[in-house]
């Protein structure tokens, strides 16, 4: 029997790997995760009783493209957010975010760019779904460095104009995943210049968007907007596992030029998934409300302040930005991991597992992420743990 060689080269999945690696015994007692980002923040208190009060829609096949609350209320988050003023038909409600940044490469790659096969970028550490994403359409990946030199964003602007000219898609993740960097005005506006230059689409998965420290990040697609760019060149990704501690909701949305969205939604009515109307009642009222989020920032403020005491005097050591990650160097992250869990009962991700090897190396190597989405004592416990012995 044949089987397709597209998906050949790939690595063992994340998860699964880490936990072959970590199948040794631990002299712990406790054990502490910090390794998946699940947020562990309460969520909006009225989502119990709003489900339960729109149970009955469990017996109806939902709308595919999102009920008119939910798109609503979509919108009214753009437009607080980033004053956009977006209409229904430049929104899609995704099951989850991960869905959409796949099936918008499969929407919306073209099969050649110039006669030749075109390039999907992707940042390097990234999410996992960008890479196979390329790899489903035919199209060749090509990971961008996202270091220490380079800001912890990646730098398009350096890559060969035979390469940028080939490409197709340029994923970026801003606030970054797992750096914590943020994409600021000026990145964008150079990142849109190129796209334009090149003629390429920003696939911007903005999932972190809503946890900062101070200022919020500005978002591509505003930026596009005030710049007066192509209005199908910026596709932006959005959810509500992050911003309101509901990874279990899987309730994201996409936004971008019409006609962008009216191929993705074609695809959707094909082979997506949409999210029970139940759920899109209960999302909508959660993408309406913005005091739990003011709540839920806080938390993460108190979170950064105890992570930089900890860590502050650790060479290397940078205090993300945004999100909920810290990205700690050290030598090895694999040996890393291994000596934290059988030491102290920690568990973190090496770096590693979220990059690929390249010709420059693997840029995540000497790295371990760590989820500070723990309660606060716990997690303050994690990291001390951490310090005293990756550090001491």
């Amino acid at each position: 029997m044949d089987f397709p060689e597209r998906f050949s080269n790939l690595p063992v999945a994340t998860w699964p790997r880490l936990r072959a690696l970590l199948d040794v015994p631990s002299r712990a007692n406790d054990v502490i995760n910090m390794t998946i980002g699940e947020p562990r923040h309460a969520f909006p208190a009225f989502v119990g009783d709003l489900l339960a009060a729109n149970v009955q829609g469990f017996a109806k096949y939902p709308d595919n493209n999102g009920v008119a609350d939910l798109m609503g209320a979509i919108g009214g988050f753009l437009n607080r957010r980033y004053g956009l003023d977006v209409s229904p038909e430049q929104i899609l409600t995704l099951n989850g975010t991960r869905e959409g940044l796949y099936n918008a490469a499969m929407a919306l790659c073209p099969e050649t760019k110039h006669g030749k096969t075109p390039v999907i970028l992707t940042p390097n550490p990234f999410y996992q779904v960008y890479a196979v994403a390329a790899l489903s359409v035919g199209a060749e990946p090509v990971y961008v460095p996202a270091t220490a030199e380079t800001g912890h964003l990646p730098d398009f602007q350096g890559l060969p104009a035979d390469v940028l000219d080939r490409t197709a898609i340029a994923y970026i993740c801003s606030p970054a995943n797992p750096q914590g960097a943020v994409a600021d005005e000026d990145y964008w506006r150079d990142l849109i210049t190129l796209a334009e230059k090149h003629d390429f689409i920003i696939f911007a998965d903005e999932c972190y968007s809503e946890i900062y420290r101070d200022t919020p990040p500005p978002g591509a697609l505003q930026i596009a907007t005030e710049m007066g760019a192509h209005p199908e060149r910026v596709v932006i990704f959005h959810s509500l596992s992050k911003r309101s501690n509901l990874p279990g909701l899987r309730s994201g949305f996409c936004a971008g030029g019409p006609e962008s969205m009216r191929r993705i939604r074609a695809l959707r009515a094909f082979a997506g998934a949409p999210l029970p109307e139940p759920l899109q009642a209960v999302a909508a009222a959660v993408w309406n409300d913005e005091e739990h989020v003011v709540a839920n920032r806080a938390l993460y403020h108190r979170k950064y302040k105890i992570a930089d005491e900890i860590l502050d005097h650790i060479p290397g050591y940078q205090s993300p930005q945004a999100g909920f990650f810290l990205w700690l160097p050290v030598a090895d992250g694999e040996a890393a991991a291994v000596k934290l869990w059988q030491e102290t009962g920690v568990r973190v991700l090496p770096g590693a597992y979220l990059s690929r090897d390249t010709a420059a190396g693997n840029p995540g190597k000497t790295y371990i992420r760590v989820a500070m989405v723990a309660p606060e004592e716990e997690m303050q416990r994690g990291i001390t743990l951490i310090r005293d012995c990756l550090y001491g």
